[in-house]
């Protein structure tokens, strides 16, 4: 099991977006950019998606992923992450969509609440492999 360096926990406290890979049903790879954030002291990746989209029906049958996000500020340092998603809950997940709305779009609630039809769920990624670059 590998850990997020700290030195790159900043990506995850400022509007970094990342990329999180799943596999399709036929082995093929399913890519979305999504919105991070990360749990230091569970040591967990968190991504938040509706309930029955793409990521999250992948995720719940084979639960290797990966997710790789670029520093908004130096496209030359950033992190790329191969892990499991260890849970998918829908505790906790609404209030997680809350404070990623306000981090990305300076709002206090989600705007997307009312109108999705499935409910919020939080993907929590354990990570078991981590590469970080960082400008010279």
């Amino acid at each position: 099991m590998a850990s997020i360096p700290e030195a790159f926990h900043d990506l995850f406290e400022r509007e970094t977006y990342g990329h999180f890979a799943t596999v399709m049903p036929d082995g093929t790879p399913q890519v979305t950019p999504v919105w991070i954030d990360y749990d230091a002291d569970a040591d967990r990746v968190l991504v938040n998606t509706e309930r029955g989209r793409q990521k999250e029906r992948n995720a719940s049958r084979n639960p290797k992923v990966g997710l790789s996000a670029v520093d908004p500020d130096d496209p030359y340092r950033f992190l790329s992450i191969r892990g499991e998603v260890t849970e998918l809950t829908e505790e906790g997940a609404v209030e997680h969509i809350d404070a990623l709305a306000a981090r990305y779009m300076d709002v206090e609630e989600y705007p997307g609440h009312g109108s999705e039809e499935g409910a919020r769920v939080q993907l929590r990624v354990r990570p078991e492999s981590v590469v970080t670059s960082e400008s010279a």
